[in-house]
């Protein structure tokens, strides 16, 4: 199951204490090191979907705490930093400042948390008037920050339309992914990107009608629409009803928000392998009613899909 909602604690480390000695002997004096600095913690940007399902049930996450100082002024360790990774599209709200993180490019690395600095060591208090102090300072606490973050798919292309239309096996074929794919309705659970020559297309989830009204897989998927560039509205060219296919889609992006409806579209002629020429060109001319740009396409069909990289690679 997709997580794409969660409430979730990011800590710094905490900054270790500084260390009470003194040199043996006739050196004397304090010899107490300073604590090591924790360790920041980050996040990091994926085209990994399930990486919110980490939180399910942990929802602290906390850098590694900077170690204690030693003796003859040896300064502790710092604690080691942590990347958090969060799915392309992730929105970041914490709760007591507002502030507001978008994570919204691959690879995309931001300072979340800093962590606490260390302890002075009693040597660090040394002086002509105090040549023994017996103290040292606790470490300081890292940064915490309480986030609720959301998940909305951030894709130059959406492959939309009803289920069992080959929008998986196109996203394989087209991004050299490995999505799972059958020959029933509802293969596809949770929406999957991938990427071709920088471009990322999402596989969205099939559509049923009343899916606005929170049939079938209902609304959990339509807002990951909203922020697509383009729809690419896969119908299956054997299906015996090519137009109602394409309206029950659109209706529902329609029943969803006014906006989704405006999105530039693609039709997309999918599994054109399983019907003759003469079938093909029939079907192509029915749909240009509906005035997109058509691609009769097949996984089976090398020409087809390189004909389809290269319209989208370009646009």
């Amino acid at each position: 199951m997709l997580i794409d909602e969660v409430n979730i604690i990011l800590k710094g480390g905490h900054g270790g204490a500084g260390k009470v000695s003194f040199y043996p002997g006739e050196k004397s004096g304090p010899s107490g090191g300073n604590g090591g600095k924790g360790g920041d913690l980050y996040i990091e940007a994926t085209t990994d979907l399930t990486v919110l399902n980490q939180f399910s049930r942990k929802r602290l996450v906390s850098a590694e705490n900077g170690m204690p100082g030693g003796l003859s002024r040896k300064i502790g360790k710092d604690g080691r930093d942590i990347v958090v990774f969060m799915p392309v599209g992730t929105v970041l709200i914490e709760k007591n400042t507002g502030e507001v993180i978008t994570i919204d490019k691959g690879g995309q690395k931001i300072l979340v948390c800093k962590g606490g600095l260390g302890g002075w060591g009693n040597y660090e208090f040394k002086s002509s008037r105090n040549t023994t102090p017996e103290y040292a300072q606790s470490g300081l606490d890292g940064e915490e920050k309480h986030f609720q973050a959301s998940l909305k798919l951030l894709a130059d292309f959406g492959l939309i339309g009803l289920p069992n239309a080959g929008k998986s096996s196109l996203l394989n074929e087209l991004t050299s992914t490995s999505v799972k794919t059958a020959d029933y309705p509802f293969t596809t659970l949770e929406p999957n990107l991938g990427v071709l020559n920088r471009k990322i297309i999402a596989d969205i989830p099939g559509l049923i009608e009343g899916a606005s009204d929170g049939r079938g897989l209902g609304v959990k998927f339509l807002k990951h629409i909203e922020k697509t560039s383009v729809l690419l509205h896969c119908i299956a060219a054997d299906s015996p009803n090519l137009e109602e296919d394409y309206k029950v889609v659109v209706n529902e992006l329609e029943s969803f928000s006014n906006e989704l409806i405006k999105k530039p579209q693609i039709i997309l002629l999918t599994k054109s392998d399983l019907v003759d020429k003469k079938q093909l060109n029939e079907r192509i001319k029915r749909l240009k009613k509906f005035k997109h740009k058509i691609y009769p396409v097949s996984i089976h069909d090398w020409d087809s899909l390189e004909e389809l990289k290269k319209a989208l690679t370009t646009s």
